[in-house]
């Protein structure tokens, strides 16, 4: 059989990368570009998009080092006994490909994940490699996200932290026992000592470069992106409760930046047990609704799941609106008087957008109109607010409602 060309492996591990979700590249500093210009590929292949906390779309080389694994864990589609056409790059091979696109302005930065080949120690090794030849041999500037395999050892995680701006390291399943179940090889514990690694590796990093003593001479970064991870949902028939429990854990445990929410996706020759097909993309969506609420609206899971049918959120309705029909006993809220916590709990308003009312509202009263240009979303805030020309009566107690208020079934808008 021929050796592959660049361009047929990249085929091939860009899209067996497409299965993370966890591809994101908030949270750190912008880096300056190398700035000239470069030759190489021009093929788009394993370019994803990310959006950082600005709006700014931010282009990575998304792709593994190998799709090879020993591991047979049986959701994923590289296992051992999968079936699949396989390849590897070598690091050389990788640096150079980032670099071509990197110069070639495709990309801002790179996200690479691997298969377990050999063992987890020489996985982590190449992969450490790929990211130290970019960074101390090419002056590489650009954002580079790497997955950590946990059963690595702990001085390969640091070293990986060094040269990367965000590590991650994926959870896969919400509970130990679907983990056991599906990949007997992995184990709960592991994964999440080594989430506690980074995050002490991340702590300890920030006290010294804050320490007066050190000031002159503050130590290398250490993964100032923070980390994440990633849950598999729909194929251990975890339901949504246990799924945002977990979530909210790993969030107050290990600091998490993110916890990224990946629907189950059907693979060849898939064990009997596992689903036959993809849950509801809707599902995956309300999840991270749900996880917004967790960090920047001040809910609980108790809150977020009162009133849900048999541990899953509503997929005709976002969850903070099905929130306020439980909960109508809050409203209306006079948008001119109410604290932030409790603005935050009023459907159609975000942070940004409340941010901008407390703004306003120190200079006047607020009226319909000025929440107009502050929201987009005037007629979802009608009967659960009170403004200096608007009272909604019974408007906020009215049976059909959440009819009135909810989307169609296809459309999926962020609330």
């Amino acid at each position: 059989m021929a050796a592959k060309t660049i361009i047929e492996k990249l085929g091939i591990l860009a899209d067996a990368a497409k299965y993370d979700a966890s591809c994101a590249s908030s949270g750190t500093s912008r880096r300056n570009a190398i700035g000239t210009k470069g030759v190489g590929s021009t093929e788009g292949m394993g370019i994803c998009h990310a959006y950082a906390p600005d709006g700014r779309c931010i282009s990575l080389l998304k792709v593994l080092l190998t799709n090879f694994c020993t591991f047979d864990c049986r959701y994923c589609v590289n296992r051992v006994s999968s079936n699949v056409e396989r390849a590897r790059f070598t690091p050389d091979e990788l640096v150079r490909l980032t670099l071509d696109f990197y110069k070639r302005n495709y990309i801002e930065g790179l996200f690479l994940s691997s298969g377990i080949i050999r063992s987890p120690d020489y996985t982590m090794e190449q992969i450490v490699e790929v990211a130290r030849c970019l960074r101390e041999d090419h002056g590489f500037l650009g954002y580079i996200h790497l997955k950590s395999i946990p059963e690595a050892s702990p001085e390969l995680i640091t070293a990986a932290g060094r040269h990367a701006d965000r590590l991650s390291i994926n959870i896969e399943l919400p509970r130990a026992e679907g983990l056991r179940h599906y990949a007997p090889e992995k184990s709960a514990a592991t994964i999440r000592k080594a989430m506690g690694d980074v995050r002490s590796g991340i702590d300890e990093n920030r006290h010294a470069r804050q320490s007066r003593l050190l000031r002159r001479a503050r130590p290398p970064r250490f993964a100032p992106g923070g980390q994440s991870t990633q849950m598999i949902v729909g194929a251990d028939g975890s339901d949504d409760r246990q799924i945002l429990t977990s979530s909210t854990e790993l969030y107050g445990a290990y600091r998490l930046r993110r916890v990224y929410y990946s629907a189950y996706s059907p693979i060849p020759d898939a064990s009997a047990d596992l689903p036959p097909v993809r849950p509801p993309l809707v599902r995956e969506h309300r999840l991270y609704q749900a996880d917004w609420m967790l960090r920047f609206y001040g809910f609980g899971v108790d809150e977020i799941m009162d009133g849900a049918t048999q541990g899953m959120l509503d997929p005709a309705i976002d969850p903070k609106l099905a929130w306020a029909l439980v909960h109508r006993e809050w409203f209306p809220v006079d948008v001119n008087r109410a604290p932030r916590e409790t603005l935050l709990r009023v459907p159609g308003l975000g942070p940004v957008a409340i941010g901008k009312l407390l703004a306003a509202r120190r200079h006047a009263r607020l009226r319909l109109d000025d929440l107009a240009r502050l929201t987009t979303s005037v007629k979802k805030l009608l009967p659960f607010i009170e403004a200096a020309d608007w009272s909604p009566g019974s408007l906020t107690d009215s049976p059909g409602l959440a009819a009135r208020l909810a989307p169609p079934a296809e459309q999926l808008s962020l609330f």
